[in-house]
């Protein structure tokens, strides 16, 4: 009996822990979850790099995430975490508290951190440094976490946030970055963030404004809120222009004839951190 229950349990962690993993929810906020590919080859010791990949405002693009890398996974030797957060999580019917990074009690870059140290010790990786990856809502969250934690990543990809946060210091966040030492207790670290290889890409047919035109009264108005431009390709210049006078290395693409689509850009992004892989390897 003792060789079936454990021939029953190596099955189990071969069919949910291994390849596109179950659902999990974080150990240290169980409101939030997690969805992971990961190589069947960590199960038999090989060492991976982490991509976390931050759905947009649907959430369903976690699922596509996690199976539109698997493929560069397999063969990069590199998990995919997906972490999931739900709306209406504090029971308001709120839909962007992620993108700017917290929310009532929760912080969302230090949950992500937390997901990031529960998986590695699942599987045995040192993920101390991982890359990020996030499409319109997690393209809000992927460049603000840039921002608050460059020390933790080895690339960024940012992909047509709606809003974003310039490298201003004349403005509270999310604006700017003026107070960010006081909300966060994280002093902003240029030369950290100027470690970090930056990609953002946009499609240059990606010009609705419906969602992304902050209104007085709304819960993310402020002011200078629409300032870095009208339509996303104007505000990822105007954030490319930003990092890049802050001495960041980005590499800008708007890619020709696309609108607010992710799948259709994930070419672009497997391509820049294929070659991040790369130089973080050979380095």
């Amino acid at each position: 009996m003792q060789e079936l229950g454990t021939s029953a349990a190596a099955r189990a962690r071969a069919i949910y822990d291994y390849g596109h993993t179950a659902i999990f929810a974080s150990t240290a906020d169980p409101r939030l979850h997690m969805l992971l590919y990961v190589p069947p080859t960590a199960a038999e010791g090989r060492k991976m790099d982490l991509l976390v990949a931050v759905h947009g405002t649907g959430r369903t693009s976690a699922i596509d995430f996690r199976d539109g890398f698997a493929e560069f996974g397999l063969y990069h030797d590199c998990a995919i975490l997906c972490p999931i957060f739900p709306m209406n999580v504090l029971g308001d019917g709120a839909r962007s508290g992620y993108k700017y990074m917290e929310e009532g009690d929760i912080r969302y870059d230090k949950v992500v951190l937390s997901m990031v140290a529960e998986m590695a010790e699942k599987y045995g990786q040192d993920w101390s440094t991982f890359a990020m990856f996030g499409f319109s809502g997690g393209g809000h969250f992927t460049h603000r976490f840039a921002l608050l934690h460059p020390e933790k990543l080895w690339a960024a990809s940012i992909g047509a946030p709606g809003s974003v946060t310039l490298l201003d210091p004349g403005r509270d966040w999310w604006v700017g970055i003026r107070d960010v030492a006081e909300r966060f207790d994280r002093p902003f670290d240029a030369e950290a963030l100027a470690k970090v290889p930056v990609h953002m890409v946009v499609g240059d047919a990606d010009l609705e404004t419906w969602e992304i035109t902050h209104k007085p009264g709304g819960r993310y108005y402020m002011e200078g809120a629409n300032d870095a431009g009208e339509t996303r390709p104007a505000r990822l210049r105007a954030l490319a222009d930003s990092f890049r006078k802050a001495g960041v290395d980005v590499t800008l693409e708007i890619v020709p004839g696309i609108s607010h689509d992710r799948i259709k850009v994930l070419g672009n992004v497997k391509a820049f951190l294929a070659q991040a892989l790369a130089d973080r390897r050979s380095a």
